[in-house]
Formats: C-alpha cells, structure tokens, sequence
C-alpha cells in the first residue's frame, strides 16, 4: 500500500500554491478594477472641467468685451500739455494743491508741461478738483496732513473752515510752513506762500499796499487765520534772511471761479447758493458795501509770474476794481434766472473782506494785472478768462 502521508503533504503543498495563485489573481482584478474606475472618475472629471469652463468662458467673454469697451471709453483724456525738455522742465510742489486756487494753480503748471506733486490732507480740498490729471506720467497726489512731522498742506482760506477749528488753522500755517522751508532748504528750492489780504486785518488805510503793517486783532475770532499767515510770512523771510531760502511771498485778495466750496462763506458763493435754492438773497445793511473780486484765472497767472520774478517781498495780488454788494446780488440772480427776493437785514455784521488792494507793485516789478473785467467775472462775457473786454 502506498503510504498517506506523503500524497497528503503534496495536496496540501499544491492547495497552497493554489490558493496563493488564486489571491495573487484577485488582488491582480481588485487593482484593476480601482484602476478602471479611477481612470473613469478622472475622465469624467475632465469632461466636467472642460464643461464648466466652457460654461465660465460663455459668461466671462461679453464681460470680458465689456471691460475692453469701458477701458476705451474710460481712456483718460488729459488737458493739453505742452512738451519742455529736461532743462526747461521743474519738478513743483503745490501744498492744498486740490483746493480752490490750488487746484487752478496745478492745472496752469501742468499745461505749462511741468512734473506736478500735489500735497493735500483734502481738509477743505477735493480730489474730484485734480481727478483729471492722475494717472499722467507728470503729476502725482499725495494725501498728507500737516500736523504730523515732515508733512505739508495748505492752510483753509475760507472763514467757516478756519473758524470751525483754529488750533488745526495756526498749527497749518506755523508748522506747514515751517516744514515746508525745511524742505526748501534741504533741496535748494524756491518756495512760494500764498499769504493773504487778511495780515492787513480790519485796514485803516486804503487801499492797502505791502508797506501797510495792518491793523490786525490778535485774540479775534479771525486771528487763528490772520496771525497765523502773519507768522507765516515772518519764516519765511527768517530762512531768506538765515538759510539764504529764495522766497515769494503773495498776499491774495479776494478771489472766485469754478471749484469754490459752496459753503464757504463768501459773498458769491453765497449769493449763488441762495439763488440756486430758491432762498432769498441777503444782504448786510443797504448793500452799499463794496467788495472787489478777481477771477480765479488771473490769480493763477499772477502767482506763476511771482515764482519766476525776482521779487522776494510781499506782493499784492487782487482786484482793485469795487462794485456794491447790491449790483452783485443783482447780478447773481440775473444770471441764475432765480425769483429769489433780495433780503436786506440790519443786524451788524463782520466785514472781513472790505480791503482793497494797491496793486502797482505787481504792475511794475511783474507787469501783471487782472485782465478779467469786473462786470465779465460772472457772465465772464462768454468768453474764456484772459482778456480784457472792449
């Protein structure tokens, strides 16, 4: 008989060999089928990629010509700038440069091709007044606020700015001013104030010239303003004095023209505000007063021929030519087309802007003077500012 246990040992050695094959082969189908339906899951992902991108690419291209569309459109389109070499060409830095006459003053110095550095804390300036010309390869804005060491801005020149907060008023004129001369004397250059009628404070002699020392009251409710551009003016001419700083030195009367606050207390703007409003036009006692108004145009070509003179002390710059309260709100409502009534009221009140200017220094020593007409300031006769009418 043929022994057992050997047949035994050889079919158990051969199930084994059996069932090794066996589970190699199963773990051989189980790693292809996950391999198969991961290429499945991978290529239905991709159709679902390439499905939902097409999707995005349908809504992304109008937009898409949309956005190029409104890039042309929106192209900024600059003033015209006239081209100066490198030589001829001056770096400027107009302090409230976004303000009123700041904001005029950068606009000339562009056009004249000139690099532009606009400094404003926008306090009383406004960004929509130099909007046009950010962006240009010449001009740049800078938001700064003069309170805070080696920062430079312009003081407001409007009583309701001023007056709201004095501090903030004397600490721009004091401090602004002295940083700006630092800076002046740091990089050689020639620096301009723009000082203003208001060192002459309540006047007793008229009309004023810039020998005039004023009549200025230190502890009214003007004097934040008022002595604040008095000091000003006195640093200026001790870094002249001491550091050899060129300074120019401006006392500007009063001035209007497009860009003006509408709340800024001043007698046109006001007439305006009233008349555009319905409201009645008020005017101070019997109207009698006089003021004289330049246009804002003539100012800008009176600064910019100061700076380039070689005049360093004060000059006047203003309208000599008065004109009643009254004919301005006559005037006023006649253009605005209102049926406002004109309001006379007698209650006393601050007369801050009676000077009058004595302008013949700038007639002589910078042959300049307003060419805008008084009677044209408003109705400007149609005509852009610039010359005299017939």
């Amino acid at each position: 008989m043929v022994s057992k246990g050997p047949l035994l040992r050889l079919l158990t050695a051969i199930n084994r060999r059996r069932m090794k094959l066996l589970m190699g082969l199963a773990f051989v189908a189980y790693v292809a089928s996950v391999w198969g339906n991961f290429v499945n899951m991978r290529s239905l992902q991709e159709n679902g990629d390439q499905k939902v991108e097409s999707r995005i690419e349908e809504v992304v291209a109008p937009l898409r010509e949309k956005i190029k569309d409104l890039e042309k459109s929106f192209t900024q389109k600059y003033p015209p700038v006239k081209f100066l070499s490198e030589k001829d060409r001056k770096r400027i830095l107009i302090t409230g440069g976004a303000g009123f006459v700041g904001s005029h003053l950068t606009d000339k110095l562009m056009m004249d091709g000139h690099e532009v550095t606009v400094v404003d804390n926008f306090f009383t300036g406004r960004k929509r007044n130099v909007e046009h010309w950010i962006g240009h390869e010449n001009f740049e804005l800078i938001n700064h606020d003069v309170v805070e060491p080696l920062y430079i801005e312009a003081s407001p020149a409007s009583p309701p700015n001023y007056m709201y907060n004095p501090i903030k008023t004397l600490k721009t004129n004091t401090i602004g001013t002295l940083n700006m001369l630092g800076l002046a004397k740091r990089v050689g250059a020639r620096l301009l104030l723009a000082s203003t009628s208001e060192v002459y404070g309540d006047p007793e002699v008229h009309p004023q010239n810039e020998d005039y020392w004023g009549h200025v009251n230190p502890i009214g409710p003007r004097a934040c303003y008022d002595e604040g551009k008095r000091v000003a003016e006195t640093m200026c001419y001790a870094y002249m004095k001491q550091e050899g700083v060129e300074v120019r030195v401006a006392r500007i009367f009063n001035t209007f023209g497009p860009r003006m606050h509408m709340n800024d207390g001043r007698v046109v703007s006001n007439f305006i505000l009233q008349a555009l409003q319905g409201e009645p036009l008020t005017v101070y006692g019997p109207g009698t007063q006089t003021r004289a108004f330049q246009y804002v145009s003539d100012l800008v070509n009176g600064l910019v021929a100061l700076m380039n003179s070689n005049v360093s002390s004060p000059v006047n710059l203003g309208n000599p030519e008065e004109h009643t309260i009254l004919e301005f709100a006559q005037l006023i409502k006649k253009l605005v087309g209102s049926g406002s009534e004109i309001q006379f009221l007698s209650e006393a009140q601050d007369d801050p802007q009676k000077r009058k200017p004595d302008i013949r220094k700038a007639k002589l020593l910078l042959g300049w003077e307003p060419v805008v007409c008084t009677d044209e300031l408003l109705l400007l006769c149609g005509k852009t500012p610039g010359g005299r009418g017939s």
